[in-house]
C-alpha cells in the first residue's frame, strides 16, 4: 500500500473504534444531550492525524495496529476535546471547524463544557482498556495525562492566552507550540510504541519523530492561516492576524515559515533511521503533512 491507501486503512480503523467507544445517545436518558454533543465532534471527520501516529508506530515496533486502538482513541478524544473547548468565547472565540458550527453554537456553551470533559474522562477509560500487558495500559494512560496536562498542551494553551495580542518571541512561540501542538503528537507516537512492547529508547526516538513533525504542522498551520483556504480547511482564516496574536509568519513571513516546516520535516524524517522496520509510510506521511492544504 502506498502513503494514502495506508492512512485510509488506519483511518477506518480508527473511525470504527470511536463510533464503537462513544456512548449511543438513548431517548429516555436525561444525559443523552451530552452524548449526542461528544459525538457531534468527535465523529464529524478530521486528518486523525494522532491515532494514525498510533497505529503506525505500532507496526513499525512489530505490533498489530490493531491493538493500538484503545490508545488511539483515546488521543483523539483528548484532542477533539481540546478542540471543543478552544473553540468556545472565553478562548477563541471560533463559529466554524471541519466545515460545521463549532460544538457550543450547535449545543450551547454549557453543553459544550460537558462535552469536551466527557470526552476527556472517556479517553483515559479507553487507555486503561488497552488489553496487552497490565502495565501498558497504566503507563500509556501516564503519557497521556503527562503529554495533556499542565506541562503539555494545557500549558501551552495558557501561554497561548496569556501572550494573546502582545509581542512574543521565537522562543516563546516554540515553547508554546512544544505545549500546545507537539505534546499530544508526542503521545500519540508514544501510545504505539507502548502498545507493541517497545522499550524506553524507542520512546524517545519516537519523541523525536514527534517534535519534529509538530513543530512543522504549527509552521504550516501559522503559512495556512495566511494563505490557506476556509473552504478547504474547513475554518475561518486570518484569525491571528484578527486577533491581534503574533504567529511565525508574523515573526519570520511565509516564505522562512515555510523553510522552517521542511527543515523540521527533514528532522523527523532522520529520526526514523533508529528503527529497523519499514519506515515508508511514516516517512511519506511527515511530508505529505508538509504541503498539505488543509
Amino acid at each position: 500500500m502506498d502513503v494514502t491507501d495506508k492512512a485510509v486503512f488506519y483511518r477506518a480503523l480508527v473511525e470504527q473504534a470511536l463510533e464503537k467507544a462513544l456512548p449511543a445517545p438513548q431517548a429516555q436518558d436525561p444525559a443523552g444531550r451530552v452524548a449526542e454533543a461528544m459525538g457531534y465532534s468527535l465523529l464529524c471527520g478530521g486528518k486523525r492525524v494522532r491515532p494514525v501516529l498510533a497505529l503506525a508506530f505500532c507496526e513499525l515496533c512489530g505490533g498489530d495496529p490493531a491493538q493500538a486502538l484503545p490508545f488511539a482513541c483515546a488521543v483523539e478524544m483528548v484532542h477533539t476535546y481540546s478542540l471543543i473547548h478552544d473553540d468556545m468565547p472565553c478562548m477563541d472565540d471560533d463559529d466554524l471547524r471541519r466545515g460545521l458550527p463549532t460544538n457550543h453554537k450547535v449545543y450551547g456553551e454549557a453543553m459544550a463544557l460537558l462535552a469536551g470533559d466527557g470526552l476527556l474522562t472517556l479517553a483515559f477509560q479507553q487507555a486503561l482498556s488497552f488489553t496487552g500487558r497490565p502495565e501498558a495500559a497504566l503507563q500509556g494512560a501516564r503519557l497521556l495525562a503527562e503529554c495533556a496536562g499542565y506541562k503539555g498542551m494545557v500549558g501551552g494553551q495558557c501561554i497561548d492566552l496569556e501572550t494573546g495580542g502582545q509581542p512574543v518571541t521565537i522562543e516563546l512561540l516554540q515553547e508554546m507550540d512544544a505545549g500546545k501542538t507537539v505534546a499530544l503528537i508526542r503521545a500519540a507516537c508514544g501510545l504505539g510504541c507502548i502498545a507493541a512492547g517497545a522499550g524506553e529508547g524507542e520512546l524517545a526516538d519516537a519523541g523525536q519523530y514527534a517534535h519534529g513533525l509538530g513543530m512543522a504542522f504549527q509552521l504550516r498551520d501559522d503559512v495556512l492561516d495566511v494563505q490557506g483556504s476556509a473552504e478547504k480547511l474547513g475554518k475561518n482564516t486570518g484569525m491571528d492576524a484578527a486577533r491581534s496574536k503574533q504567529n511565525y509568519v508574523s515573526l519570520l513571513g511565509v516564505e522562512e515559515a515555510q523553510r522552517l516546516v521542511g527543515l523540521y520535516t527533514q528532522q523527523a524524517v532522520a529520526a526514523l533511521d533508529a528503527f529497523p522496520g519499514d519506515k515508508g509510510f511514516l516517512r511519506g506521511f511527515a511530508l505529505s503533512l508538509a504541503d498539505r492544504e488543509h
